[in-house]
């Protein structure tokens, strides 16, 4: 399931360059194409400094999720972020999320007037690190052709995705729920056999408002259980809808998502 951002939330051209850190990040729109659907498919191209990351959606205690806004956009309705796969990143004790040297998102924009150009406006905001982080707004403002062509890096960053529950054969996935002081404990259970010897399981919630700690894995022959907190960020109760619930898994070169699970 992709994430539509509406217009309503949002907010081939030169590259834009974040000021006072041009030569730590930049961000370049890649046009892209119109689908005979209507849809346009383009891409954020991120360039880093050699030796810089940024982060993925969900990008650990440490990192910074990438943040997007299309305000000042023209003849698009919404926009959905793509996600290539990221890397497993362990340093100091800490795991993160993310990309290094760079990544391109494509995006799916959609509009009600797929005859006519459309212009994309806006910003990025990530965290760039090395030895520090850096939180970074990249501005970008490009035309989307409606004669555009196929693109490379755009292809390749789409087919650069996790696997789904059906394609990696696995079946139900359980999610239990217990009540702790501050939120919730969540722990998920499916069948998957092993991916290496350093398997990674992200859990998000689904709702931006609610933080998730890392995963504590276990695995048991085939059957992997990985249990985190959710704490809502204003401190009070909240309801998890289990269909929103979004289970990730790494390891080795394989990469799987799962969208949603039962109760238990």
């Amino acid at each position: 399931m992709i994430s539509l951002i509406p217009l309503a939330m949002l907010a081939i051209s030169s590259p834009a360059w974040a000021s006072p850190y041009d030569k730590l990040a930049q961000v370049e729109v890649i046009p892209g194409w119109r689908n005979a659907n209507g849809d346009h498919i383009a891409g954020l191209r991120i360039t880093l400094a050699p030796g810089w990351k940024t982060y993925w959606r969900a990008p650990g205690d440490a990192g910074i999720p990438p943040s997007f806004s299309f305000s000042g956009s023209e003849n698009i309705r919404a926009v959905a972020p793509h996600w290539p796969v990221p890397e497993v990143f362990n340093s100091n004790g800490m795991q993160t999320i993310g990309y290094h040297d760079g990544v391109v998102f494509p995006l799916t924009v959609f509009t009600d007037a797929p005859d006519q150009p459309m212009q994309i406006s806006g910003q990025i905001d990530i965290g760039v690190c090395e030895e520090i982080c850096i939180p970074v707004s990249l501005s970008f403002d490009a035309a989307l052709p409606i004669d555009g062509g196929r693109d490379s890096a755009i292809t390749a960053a789409l087919v650069d995705r996790p696997m789904t529950q059906s394609e990696a054969g696995i079946g139900p996935v359980s999610c239990s729920i217990d009540p702790i002081r501050d939120g919730l404990r969540v722990t998920t259970r499916f069948d998957l056999a092993p991916l290496g010897t350093d398997e990674v399981v992200v859990v998000e919630s689904g709702d931006a408002n609610v933080w998730v700690s890392e995963a504590q894995t276990q695995r048991y022959g085939d059957q992997i259980s990985a249990t985190v907190d959710m704490v809502h960020h204003s401190g009070s109760a909240f309801a998890l809808d289990r269909s929103r619930v979004k289970i990730s898994v790494f390891g080795g070169d394989q990469a799987i998502e799962i969208q949603g699970c039962a109760g238990r």
